[in-house]
C-alpha cells in the first residue's frame, strides 16, 4: 500500500485498529521521518537540529502511534517533545510558546471519526497548519523511505540519535495558564480574583482530549463545572460521538445543559479544534449560529471596520443579511477549512481586513490568534462575553437573537458511480449550470448566485421552493453533497423535486435518495 492512500485532504486519516488496518505504527514512523525532512527543508536546518512537540488525543491507538512517531524522531537525532494528551490547537502553539520553542509539531487524531480511526496533523513554526500539497510531498518521501527501508538501506544518519530519547513536555499546562490568562486579562481581574465565580458552564468533552477545559480553565477561574459530562479522555467513546455537528451528541449536550440551569454550554469535538455552544436556554449554537457568534467576537480592524468573514459555501441567506446588518461583509468560499483559513489569510495579505475565517462546522480560526482553528480559544472569547452579559442580566443567546434561520435544510449526498467520478461531477456541474443559465421550462424561477465559488448554487424563487440548492463534489470522496435550505414548510421537497428531474439524465449519479 501508498502512504499517499492516507492522505485526507491537509491531514493523514486511515484505520489503526481491526482486520482493515490501514495506519499502523511502522506507517506512522515512516511518515513521521518524512515530515522531519520536511520540515527541515521548511526551517533551513539540519534535521538534527530540529525541536518537534507531539501530541494525541484519547484514542486508544493513541500511545503506541505516538511512541512511533517519537521513536522515529529520536532515531533522526531530532529533540522531540512528548506532550502526552493534548489538543490539536495546543500543539500548535508548541511552535509559539517561548517556554517550549518547537520548529513544528505532530497531532495524533482523527477529528470526530469512529474509535477505529486515527490519523497525524502536523504544524510548522511559521506556516501553521500544512497544506494540501505539503501533505502530498511528505507522504511521497514516506513511500521512499520504506521502500529504502525494504531494500536494506540505512535510513539514520545522525550521529546524534543515540542522544535524542525524548522528553516530557508540560505543554498543556502552559497552554492552560495561557487561556486562564485571556480570560482574567479582558475582565480585568487575576486569575487568582476568581474572575468567573458564579458563572455555571457545562462542558461536554465527548470523552475525547477536552475535559481540561472544565477543569484546568473554568474551575479554577471560580466557575461552577460540576454539570459538565464526558470529560474522562475514553478513545471508546462510549456516550456519544465527540461531534457538535452530530445529531444525538447536540441532542444530549442541550438536554444537559438545560437541566442544569446552566448559563452557557460548550462542546468540543475530539481534539478540540472545533466547538460549538448552547445558551441559557439550552438551545444549540452552531453551524449558521457559531459562524454569526463567532462573529461578535472579533476585534475591529485598525480603522474600526468590521471587515470580511469568510465561510464555507454552506452557509445560509440568513446568516449573510445578518452579517450585513452587523456591519460585517460575506465570503462565501469553499468547505474545507484550509480552504477558509487559507482565504482570510490572502484577503489580509491583499489589504482587505479580515478576522474571522469559519466552516459551519465549528472550525473557526481568528487573525489575532494565528488564524489557528482552536475550538478552546474561541470558547474562551465567548465565556468572557458570557460574564459580561450576566452582570447586565442578560445572555450568550441574546446575541444573535436576531439571526434568523431557514424553516428547513437537508443535505443529500449523491453517490458518482463513474470510475473518473471527479471529471463526471465536473460534467454534471457544467450541464446544470448551463441549463440554469437558460432559465428554460422547469428552470424557470431559478438564477445563479453570484460570485460562487464552489460547485453551483442556484436561489429559488417563491413559486420553486423558496430557497437555494447548492450542488458540489466531495473533497475526498465519489460523491456529490447537495444543500437544501426553504424557507416555508415543504420547500425542501419541492427543490428536491426540481433537482432530481435536472439530474436524473445523468445514469451514473445515484440520485434514488432525492427520488424518496
Amino acid at each position: 500500500m501508498s502512504y499517499k492512500e492516507l492522505q485526507n485532504g491537509s491531514d493523514v486519516r486511515g484505520i489503526a485498529l481491526g482486520e482493515k488496518t490501514n495506519l499502523t505504527e511502522k506507517g506512522a514512523a515512516h511518515i513521521a521521518a518524512a515530515f522531519a525532512g520536511w520540515l527541515a527543508e521548511s526551517c533551513g536546518k539540519e534535521i538534527c537540529e530540529l525541536k518537534i512537540a507531539v501530541g494525541r488525543d484519547s484514542r486508544i491507538t493513541g500511545p503506541a502511534l505516538a511512541e512511533a512517531v517519537l521513536g522515529a524522531f529520536a532515531a533522526k537525532g531530532v529533540k522531540a517533545m512528548d506532550a502526552g494528551m493534548a489538543s490539536t490547537p495546543a500543539m500548535f502553539m508548541s511552535c509559539v510558546f517561548p517556554e517550549t520553542d518547537c520548529d513544528g509539531a505532530v497531532m495524533l487524531t482523527a477529528s470526530h471519526l469512529p474509535s477505529d480511526r486515527n490519523g497525524l496533523k502536523f504544524f510548522e513554526k511559521k506556516k501553521g497548519g500544512l497544506d494540501k500539497g505539503d501533505i502530498k510531498a511528505i507522504l511521497a518521501s514516506a513511500d521512499e523511505l520504506a521502500a529504502a527501508e525494504c531494500e536494506g538501506a540505512e535510513n539514520c544518519s545522525c550521529e546524534k540519535s543515540a542522544e535524542c530519547a525524548p522528553e516530557k513536555t508540560p505543554l498543556m499546562e502552559i497552554y492552560c495558564r495561557h487561556l486562564k490568562s485571556l480570560i482574567s486579562a479582558d475582565l480585568g481581574l487575576k486569575p487568582e480574583d476568581k474572575p468567573l465565580a458564579g458563572l455555571k458552564i457545562v462542558v461536554d468533552a465527548g470523552n475525547g482530549a477536552g475535559g481540561f477545559y472544565a477543569s484546568e480553565v473554568l474551575a479554577p477561574l471560580g466557575a461552577d463545572v460540576s454539570g459538565s459530562q464526558f470529560l474522562e479522555p475514553d478513545g471508546t467513546f462510549p456516550n456519544h460521538a465527540p461531534n457538535p455537528e452530530d445529531k444525538k451528541a447536540m441532542e444530549s449536550f442541550s438536554a444537559r445543559v438545560k437541566e442544569c440551569g446552566a448559563d452557557l454550554g460548550i462542546i468540543f469535538d475530539t481534539d478540540v479544534d472545533r466547538m460549538a455552544v448552547a445558551g441559557s436556554d439550552g438551545k444549540e449554537i452552531n453551524r449558521n449560529g457559531i459562524v454569526a457568534l463567532a462573529a461578535l467576537m472579533c476585534q475591529e480592524g485598525p480603522a474600526g471596520e468590521k471587515g470580511t468573514i469568510v465561510t464555507d459555501s454552506i452557509t445560509s441567506t440568513q446568516l449573510a443579511e445578518f452579517l450585513a446588518a452587523k456591519g460585517y461583509k460575506h465570503l462565501r468560499f469553499k468547505r474545507g477549512y484550509k480552504n477558509v483559513i487559507n482565504k482570510g489569510i490572502e484577503l489580509n495579505a491583499a489589504g482587505e481586513y479580515c478576522p474571522l475565517a469559519i466552516e459551519t462546522s465549528g472550525h473557526a480560526a481568528l487573525k489575532e490568534n494565528y488564524f489557528l482553528d482552536d475550538g478552546a480559544y474561541l470558547a474562551t472569547k465567548i465565556v468572557v462575553k458570557a460574564a459580561q452579559l450576566r452582570k447586565e442580566g442578560k445572555a450568550v443567546e441574546s446575541l444573535i437573537a436576531d439571526l434568523a434561520e431557514p424553516m428547513e435544510a437537508k443535505e443529500f449526498r449523491l453517490p458518482v458511480l463513474a470510475e473518473d467520478f471527479a471529471d463526471y461531477a465536473d460534467s454534471v456541474l457544467a450541464d446544470l449550470t448551463a441549463k440554469i443559465e437558460k432559465g428554460e421550462g422547469i428552470c424557470c424561477g431559478m438564477s445563479l448566485e453570484e460570485p460562487n465559488y464552489e460547485g453551483i448554487r442556484v436561489n429559488c424563487d417563491a413559486e420553486n421552493g423558496d430557497g437555494w440548492f447548492l450542488l458540489r463534489k466531495s473533497l475526498h470522496d465519489p460523491l456529490m453533497p447537495l444543500n437544501i435550505e426553504s424557507n416555508k414548510a415543504g420547500g425542501v421537497a419541492e427543490i428536491a423535486a426540481k433537482a432530481s428531474a435536472l439530474l436524473k439524465l445523468h445514469d451514473k449519479l445515484d440520485i434514488s435518495s432525492l427520488e424518496k
